[in-house]
């Protein structure tokens, strides 16, 4: 890249979304990044609720917010060098060729950290604007095939990353660990699978605290339950005051890694994550990371560093020395893609 670009970025942009996160990286890489919020006002609060998960399930995603007249209404001029799409679920194919049409020469860029063909994550809009996009770049290495057989024209396999500004290790005091912490914790969703693998641990005399939209009545003995998520600083806060923070994979998502593998390390905190070829490639086994493979060898490494603080702490430090010396971060993924998209369009030159 000759310079700083002008990127028209397109996406969710909530407190505490990673799709903000990234936007502020463009920014503060020096790109000059116009926002265009996909959930404005209150609509990311009101999407949080039952009734709304209720009827996306029943009639699919919407344009709750007239994501598409709004893109349609952006002026033709200035030009953006590169149109970024969050995932773009509601963006329908009408409004981006019309949008390719208005700005010949820009990129237009799908960028998305879920698995895109898992049912759940798609809609008949995105399907109709895959060929669309001159790149899109994906943080799950299977759906590479997957997409260029739905027709996609170029894709690109980006790893997981962190915000520099929001992931970065927090001083432990005890006030801190009282408020978020404790020895083994979790932050995120609730699933069959992790929900029983922390049970396991509880049964078996190892306390864990979880944060997120989990039900509080899914508490039990060992098993402390929040009932709330954790967004921007407090989310960095509990995963420096956790001596152990679990790294769980998502079963409908054919996770390898996710958001969670690099921003533990990031923070400063312990990762104990399940074993993926994909998590032993960003990290080395039991020096920069820990990794289990069943809820036996869970509970048996659980226990082994709860007791073993020194080896526990010498782990976490080499963990996030890696995410700083390989350049995990949102600034250096993101200019990694943009390069890409660039390079296609000298290419088609």
């Amino acid at each position: 890249m000759s310079g700083p670009l002008g990127i028209l970025y397109v996406g969710p942009l909530n407190a505490g979304s990673t799709c903000l996160q990234r936007r502020e990286a463009l920014a503060q890489l020096g790109h000059r990044v116009t926002g265009v919020d996909q959930l404005p006002g209150d609509l990311a609060t009101r999407q949080r609720a039952f009734t709304w998960r209720v009827r996306r399930r029943l009639f699919g995603d919407r344009d709750d917010s007239d994501l598409n007249a709004r893109l349609l209404a952006r002026p033709a001029s200035p030009a953006p060098d590169v149109v970024w799409v969050d995932k773009g679920l509601t963006v329908e194919p009408g409004t981006l060729r019309a949008l390719r049409m208005r700005w010949p020469l820009a990129r237009f860029v799908n960028y998305s950290g879920d698995d895109m063909f898992n049912p759940h994550n798609q809609t008949p809009a995105w399907r109709g604007c895959v060929p669309l996009y001159d790149l899109f770049a994906t943080t799950k290495s299977f759906n590479v095939p997957e997409l260029e057989a739905a027709g996609a024209r170029s894709v690109l396999f980006v790893d997981m990353a962190y915000s520099a500004a929001v992931h970065r290790p927090h001083v432990v005091t005890p006030e801190l660990r009282e408020r978020f912490g404790g020895d083994v914790g979790f932050v995120g969703w609730p699933e069959g699978a992790r929900e029983r693998s922390i049970r396991h641990l509880a049964r078996n005399g190892v306390a864990v605290r979880v944060w997120g939209p989990w039900p509080r009545w899914k508490a039990a003995p060992g098993l402390r339950v929040e009932g709330r998520p954790l967004w921007d600083d407090d989310y960095a806060r509990a995963l420096s005051a956790f001596r152990i923070n679990l790294g769980f994979l998502r079963r409908v998502n054919r996770d390898l890694q996710t958001t969670r593998s690099i921003e533990i390390p990031a923070c400063g905190g312990f990762l104990l994550a399940e074993r993926t070829a994909e998590h032993r490639r960003l990290f080395r086994e039991d020096v920069e990371a820990v990794f289990f493979s069943d809820d036996r060898e869970l509970l048996e490494k659980c226990r082994h560093y709860l007791a073993h603080e020194d080896e526990r702490a010498r782990i976490a430090e080499a963990g996030r020395r890696r995410c700083i010396d390989d350049a995990y971060s949102y600034e250096a993924r993101l200019t990694f893609i943009l390069r890409h998209a660039l390079g296609l369009r000298a290419a088609a030159a």
